[in-house]
C-alpha cells in the first residue's frame, strides 16, 4: 500500500502532536510532583521544563527514525 503526500502529511502532523501531548502531560506530572515534594515553585516549573526538554528529544528522535 503506497501513501499519498497528503496521508503521509497528515500521519507527520499526528504523531506529532502526539509527541507534543506526551511532552506536556510528562511534563505537568514532573511538575506537579516536585511541587508535592516540597519543591518551590520555580525548581517544580524548572523540573517540568526538563521533563518536557526531555519528553520532546525522545518523542523527536523515534519520528525521525520511523517517517524517514
Amino acid at each position: 500500500m503506497t501513501m499519498t503526500l497528503g496521508a503521509r502529511d497528515a500521519l507527520t502532523a499526528m504523531a506529532v502532536l502526539v509527541t507534543v501531548l506526551v511532552a506536556l502531560l510528562a511534563a505537568v506530572v514532573a511538575g506537579v510532583l516536585a511541587r508535592s515534594d516540597g519543591a518551590t515553585a520555580a525548581a517544580a516549573v524548572s523540573r517540568a521544563g526538563v521533563a518536557f526538554a526531555a519528553a520532546m528529544g525522545v518523542g523527536t528522535g523515534l519520528l525521525a527514525l520511523f517517517l524517514r
